[in-house]
């Protein structure tokens, strides 16, 4: 390995440990943050296809408009990424009495091979032990370990690389990141929750593709090509892995999951739900930039900042957008489309510039167009809520006082939407 690669690797890693996973932490001089200043940009239409056709039917959309939006994003943004694996392994450790008997718990080892390699995951679910038939449930890929959602002592600790430190979890995180997964809560509204550490699926530091589920598709030293999947790609795959599972475990109601993210693994939900339409309810909390955001405004966090300072998280064509958002044949509203007409939340937070809440507000807004032409009803509002006033429909909506993070406030109105559309089901 040259010198050159050694350095941009090192540099890479100590941005995402001193990132840690608030993007806002990495705020540079310079960014914009004046709406005078937004520059002047033109919304690629969701509805109208590649050649210039008109959508004027679901059909029409199911069968071309969408197809086309997809393999845009995937050419341009995110990448493609492997179809579903076949060679896959269940382990499922089961407890009948969980925190203190409100809960089942399940942690289920996920062995994928390919090639003669292979890598293990870890899923934890929780489900509510007083609800009768399959659970719905809340999925989403966390930051720090297992362990650190709650101070459950049978959790079990990841062994993959961990940003800070030695780059290994330790007993002194468990339950460090509990505020933002309020389990007895989700399991007091009837649901279950499940997570896996996303550095499980794929190191978040620029390693060239070498760890994690790339090595199993990727000769050593081989890179994805340009329009092949980046990190984001990577989580969301495994997000659908966690998917293949719950269509085989009975006590979890499949066709029910809503897949949640925050910051990066909130682009994340968005592209899984995108890519994997038996997700039931897509939730972006704090998305920003790739996520929610549209680019076009380059407000906050760019494409070209974002593409400098995380090299690792979005396919190499990408990079064509540095200082060219414009260019891009997509935007983030269209991502907000593909999850159409299913249930989607886009959350932002008062005082999280660099995720440029307008923006994210914007995305949703012009998704209405599509989620309308499916009967899905419109989004209602072309102004962003006073704080902490949600907008609540088949595309919600709320910004709220604080800043980036995932706070019992978010939760709660994700379950009020999920009781709406889920719980119905």
């Amino acid at each position: 390995m040259s010198a050159s690669r050694c350095v941009r690797i090192l540099l890479t890693a100590f941005v995402a440990v001193i990132c840690v996973d608030v993007s806002a932490k990495a705020q540079p001089a310079g960014a914009n943050y004046d709406e005078s200043k937004v520059p002047a940009y033109t919304l690629p239409d969701p509805l109208v296809c590649n050649d210039g056709t008109k959508v004027d039917s679901a059909e029409m959309w199911r069968q071309k408009r969408r197809p086309e939006i997809l393999a845009l994003f995937e050419t341009h943004v995110y990448g493609k990424a492997p179809g579903r694996s076949e060679n896959v392994k269940y382990e499922v450790e089961k407890s009948e009495n969980a925190i203190g008997g409100k809960a089942v718990r399940k942690q289920v080892a996920i062995t994928l091979s390919n090639k003669g390699k292979s890598v293990t995951w870890d899923l934890l679910i929780y489900l509510p032990r007083d609800v009768s038939g399959p659970a719905p449930v809340f999925l989403g890929l966390n930051f720090a370990g297992n362990h650190a959602i709650h101070s459950d002592p049978a959790i079990r600790i990841p062994k993959s690389w961990m940003r800070g430190g030695d780059h290994r979890a330790t007993e002194a995180g468990r339950g460090a990141s509990a505020s933002r997964w309020p389990v007895e809560k989700i399991l007091e509204r009837g649901y279950g929750v499940a997570t896996i550490y996303y550095g499980d699926i794929d190191p978040d530091f620029d390693d060239g593709f070498q760890n994690g589920i790339h090595a199993l598709f990727h000769e050593p030293g081989e890179k994805p090509a340009a329009d092949q999947w980046g990190s984001i790609a990577a989580w969301a795959w495994g997000l659908s892995r966690a998917m293949d599972y719950f269509e085989t475990d009975a006590d979890i109601d499949a066709k029910r999951v809503a897949v949640m993210g925050h910051s990066r693994l909130g682009k994340t939900a968005l592209w899984a739900g995108a890519t994997d339409e038996r997700f039931a309810m897509v939730i972006s909390n704090n998305s920003g930039c790739g996520g929610a955001a549209l680019s076009r405004r380059a407000f906050g966090e760019t494409v070209k900042r974002i593409n400098t300072s995380f090299p690792h998280w979005f396919c190499d064509n990408f990079l064509k957008y540095n200082d060219a958002e414009g260019a891009c044949p997509v935007d983030q509203h269209m991502l907000i489309a593909l999850a159409a007409p299913r249930p989607v939340y886009v959350a932002s937070a008062e005082k999280d510039l660099w995720a440029d809440p307008k923006g994210e507000f914007l995305s949703a807004m012009h998704a209405e167009p599509v989620y309308e032409l499916l009967g899905a009803g419109k989004f209602g509002a072309d102004e962003m809520p006073p704080l902490n006033k949600p907008i609540m429909g088949a595309i919600s909506y709320h910004i709220r006082t604080g800043g980036h993070d995932v706070t019992e406030y978010d939760w709660q109105r994700y379950m009020d939407v999920a009781d709406r559309f889920l719980k119905g089901k």
